[in-house]
């Protein structure tokens, strides 16, 4: 079959890969120039299979009061963002921060990354791909022993549902990280996830997009998308700022504009652009810099390691479709690398990054069929895009291909928002 993949961010590439191998004429479009140009750019790094948890859970509402009172907080809203659109998208993310809430979306994340992680692993024996990837798992450090103590509840949640998992004093935080010798006073311990793992997205897109071109894959850049055009069930065609393309099937995958384009053919799905940030900068010093995924547990911000840059990613900020930069934000990210890992980057010269990540109250992606026989979904992956790219990716080219998938599909479709 002819399939049109919208959007060439990884999600919209690992969905190219996985139809061309299934036998398709795959054609991707997006309107800029290259694959991997927005969210999937400069994300944090992490390819958090074992670290892949829910936004919206218990007690999360009131820490998030707590954040909004602070200057270094995880979480900012940005008043003028308030409309009715993020209104609504908050209330219906405080709807799942029940405990049973939590251990269903908890249980439907993993069963995507645990699935992702397979594929990654199949990927990578396949091709050749180099993207800075480093498998040495996710440190989650904790400051204090209050903090420390206070982690009993996430490590019963990694016991509960069987994620491996170490809990590490300070002496082994630092073997993990030797460069934690030089703030050794800072740190409390650490829980760490061996089966995480690390890397450049954008590399790691580019490298898929060459190796799907191998495959036939044609990619139409330079192309926005304007609407879909449907008649009788079905999808008839899509409008593009270059005409209208057609095919046998479709792949929704343009990230936070994929709410904007469904809803112009009655699919009104709750995705909302959480702006994140990140800084990437050049290692100075190989001995202070970090050596794979750190997650500082006090101010959610997640420093990584990659060949020759480290990578600062954090804060969830409410704010629509703004990418503004601002001086507090790098501020706030900028503050975390330079207290953990003093003279180990360049941060003067250091890339200033923002991305709009496609959330869903849950947390869990929009997988599979819609209410048209010839379009299919996979969007609204959150901060997890990377994580869960091949497996959602693999997902969905099984059900366009009329296939049973390998994971079972139930909580993952948009039938969980009718």
């Amino acid at each position: 079959m002819k399939v049109l993949v919208l959007g060439s961010g990884v999600i919209g590439v690992s969905s190219a890969w996985y139809l061309a191998r299934a036998g398709h004429e795959v054609t991707v479009v997006d309107r800029l120039e290259g694959p991997a140009m927005e969210t999937s750019h400069a994300n944090a790094g992490m390819l958090s299979f074992d670290h892949s948890t829910p936004w919206a859970a218990p007690g999360v509402p009131l820490k998030a009061i707590r954040w909004l009172l602070q200057d270094m907080a995880p979480l900012y809203i940005n008043p003028k963002a308030l409309d009715m659109r993020a209104l609504r998208f908050l209330a219906r993310m405080v709807g799942q921060c029940t405990t049973a809430r939590f251990q269903v979306n908890k249980a439907r994340m993993l069963r995507v990354a645990r699935y992702s992680a397979a594929c990654f692993k199949e990927l990578r024996e396949e091709l050749p791909l180099h993207y800075d990837g480093r498998c040495q798992g996710t440190l989650e450090l904790y400051r204090t022993e209050k903090d420390l103590a206070d982690a009993d509840a996430n490590v019963a949640i990694l016991k509960r549902y069987d994620i491996p998992h170490a809990l590490l004093d300070v002496d082994a935080c630092i073997r993990q990280e030797p460069a934690l010798a030089n703030v050794r006073e800072k740190i409390a311990g650490g829980v760490l996830l061996p089966g995480d793992e690390t890397g450049d997205c954008h590399k790691f897109t580019c490298a898929l997009a060459e190796a799907c071109e191998t495959m036939g894959v044609t990619f139409q850049m330079n192309t926005r998308v304007d609407a879909i055009a449907t008649d009788n069930g079905k999808v008839t065609g899509v409008r593009t700022s270059n005409g209208t393309l057609t095919a046998d099937r479709y792949v929704m995958a343009l990230g936070c504009e994929s709410a904007r384009v469904l809803s112009g053919v009655g699919i009104h799905l709750p995705i909302y652009p959480l702006k994140g940030y990140s800084l990437t900068m050049p290692v100075l010093d190989e001995d202070r810099a970090p050596q794979s995924t750190l997650m500082d547990q006090k101010y959610k911000v997640a420093i990584t390691r990659f060949d020759h840059r480290i990578r600062v990613g954090g804060v969830a900020e409410i704010a629509g479709n703004n990418k503004d930069l601002p001086p507090q934000r790098r501020a706030a990210i900028e503050y975390v690398v330079r207290d953990l890992f003093p003279g180990g980057g360049d941060v003067e010269a250091a890339e200033f990054w923002t991305g709009l990540r496609p959330m869903t109250p849950d947390s869990v992606p929009i997988l599979g069929h819609t209410r048209y026989n010839n379009l299919f979904l996979n969007i609204g992956h959150g901060t997890l895009g990377w994580t869960m790219s091949l497996g959602s990716s693999r997902f969905v080219a099984d059900v366009v291909s009329g296939r049973t998938p390998e994971i079972d599909p139930e909580g993952l479709g948009a039938d969980r928002y009718a």
